[in-house]
């Protein structure tokens, strides 16, 4: 079991201008899960969602703080940690295959090899007789599909989703989740996402981390379980409909609003 964990990590920009005090973007984050959770970072726009993923990532360095995946820090971008973005970033002069299997070929993993892998991970997606087709053939949804299996080709020990499902339309996401949560199960890889949906958060997560802005905090850990029910086979519509989800609603949009009367 992986375990990645965030210790009293804090993030500051520079203000541009000369001799301004450093804009704090977020504060003594703590938090730590392992690879076989799904966690959810929820909160306001400017509570730090994106940059808390992009430390994780790698992409930028924290300010304060010991970010580590077993033990050993983090201080770059790594193969154990793969980012899926709110744009697919597909590579559009290859078809769906080709984009699976690059990660694949830039590690020099024989071709045969990879080729099994990316049918694999197509029929994974629900994209098994898609993979000759061109990048512009595919739908928004089909595109993101081929993200992820991307992003999961060379068996990360955690999985970065930034809004992956946001800019697509209410049905394609709602059948998103079902297939992230899918992905999950079958690649044993841990997943931190990113959104501004409570429904989805709610949906998805093991566990709900709700950030507080200015700087952004930590204010809650909500531990769910509504994506483990919908995997054990429970069907999504009774789960979304139940009162144990409307309650959990409720309490996560009152966390929410919390936050805005405090800044208030």
């Amino acid at each position: 079991m992986s375990h990645l964990s965030l210790q009293n990590v804090s993030l500051a920009y520079p203000e541009a201008k000369a001799g301004a005090r450093s804009r704090d973007i977020l504060a003594n984050i703590n938090l730590s899960f392992t690879d076989r959770e799904f966690v959810v970072v929820i909160g306001r726009s400017g509570s730090g969602k994106t940059s808390l993923l992009n430390l994780v990532a790698g992409f930028v360095e924290a300010t304060h703080g010991r970010i580590a995946i077993d033990g050993q820090p983090i201080t770059g971008p790594g193969s154990d940690r793969a980012v899926v973005f709110q744009d697919d970033a597909l590579y559009p002069w290859l078809n769906a295959r080709e984009n699976i299997c690059f990660p694949l070929k830039l590690r020099n993993v024989p071709k045969p090899i990879r080729d099994a892998r990316a049918e694999e991970l197509l029929d994974l997606v629900g994209l098994a007789e898609a993979g000759s087709r061109k990048i512009w053939e595919l739908s928004g949804g089909m595109r993101q599909r081929v993200g992820i299996a991307r992003a999961v080709a060379s068996d990360p020990k955690f999985l970065l989703l930034d809004e992956p499902l946001g800019a697509l339309d209410a049905l394609t996401r709602s059948r998103m989740q079902g297939l992230l949560l899918k992905v999950w199960q079958a690649s044993g890889t841990g997943v931190l996402l990113i959104t501004h949906s409570i429904d989805e958060a709610l949906f998805l997560a093991t566990r709900v981390i709700v950030l507080a802005p200015s700087p952004g905090r930590i204010q809650a850990d909500m531990p769910l379980d509504f994506g483990r029910r919908y995997l054990a086979g429970e069907d999504a519509k009774a789960l979304r409909a139940s009162p144990e989800f409307k309650a959990a609603h409720e309490s996560l949009l009152a966390l929410i609003h919390e936050e805005e009367e405090e800044l208030a």
